[in-house]
């Protein structure tokens, strides 16, 4: 038995909202890395820091990724 289908898919909708959902994507890993390279600077000025200067700001050489995590990326909480 053959029947007609009258519905119509609408390809242009369906091709914007995948492509907003690529650039969203996107968009989300450009962030993602340019934390991660602040993140990485942020470590390499730390660790150029004599630790006569870290003492002074409470900090030391084995907390240095945690500092450099919370300053760029906020607490773990």
């Amino acid at each position: 038995m053959a029947y007609a289908s009258t519905t119509r898919h609408d390809t242009a909708h369906g091709a914007a909202h995948g492509f907003t959902a690529l650039t969203q994507a996107i968009h989300g890993l450009v962030e993602r890395f340019a934390k991660y390279r602040l993140y990485r600077r942020t470590l390499a000025e730390l660790a150029s820091v004599p630790t006569r200067e870290l003492d002074d700001l409470g900090l030391s050489r084995t907390n240095l990724r945690m500092a450099a995590f919370e300053a760029v990326y906020g607490n773990r909480d």
